[in-house]
């Protein structure tokens, strides 16, 4: 018996949704690095502190976790789960001197929140981090699917190349992709940090309102 023309254009879009998601998911390169560089990284992965949200007014802390676990709520059903991630994305974002929300954003596009992704070049986990970055580390041990583990990685990766390229986020995006020079993941990343997981605090907001002219 023949599928019914819509499962089999519903069929058709998925697969050529796996694979475009395969295609964008993150291949970071191996690169020599200098014995100072894998020592400062190895440190930067191995301290285990306990995440808390890095947000010192008690209200905006709440407000800012309130509404991101909104903003992926369809994707994350479980709101205990989700308070612990969010945390933790915020907690190693700050830690590495990143955007939260650009970190979102990033993760949005290489495993659009699944825990468990594989990438066909073997990338792991939510921020797709290849393995033998635990090479480079001199952690061999260390868990890729572990949520904490991964999102350190990648946050301290993606802090690695920004060093590299002076602070030119383009130009870092690029190389934690394994594409750069290309604009197409760069445009992804930016695109889903500005479309869905902007911030503005709440202080900022009522200060841009107060010099903002009446209607």
């Amino acid at each position: 018996m023949r599928a019914p023309l819509s499962a089999l254009r519903l069929l058709a879009a998925l697969l050529f949704a796996l694979a475009s998601a395969a295609a964008l998911a993150g291949a970071q390169q191996y690169e020599p690095l200098a014995a100072s560089v894998r020592a400062a990284l190895h440190e930067a992965v191995s301290d285990a502190v306990a995440p808390t949200l890095p947000i010192t007014d008690a209200g905006e802390r709440a407000r800012w976790l309130a509404e991101m676990s909104r903003r992926l709520q369809k994707r994350l059903p479980d709101a205990n789960y989700r308070a612990e991630l969010l945390t933790s994305i915020h907690y190693e974002a700050t830690r590495a001197g990143l955007d939260p929300q650009l970190v979102l954003g990033l993760i949005q596009v290489e495993s659009n929140f699944r825990k468990y992704a594989i990438s066909s070049a073997s990338a792991r986990g939510y921020m797709q981090v290849m393995p033998f970055w635990l090479k480079v580390m001199n952690r061999p041990d260390d868990n890729l699917f572990h949520l904490r583990t991964n999102l350190r990685y990648g946050c301290t990766i993606l802090r690695h190349y920004l060093d590299i390229e002076r602070g030119d986020l383009f130009r870092a995006l690029g190389r934690y992709n394994g594409s750069l020079g290309k604009a197409e993941y760069p445009n992804l990343v930016r695109a889903a940090w500005e479309t869905h997981w902007s911030w503005q605090p709440q202080q900022l907001a009522a200060s841009s309102g107060a010099a903002s002219p009446s209607n």
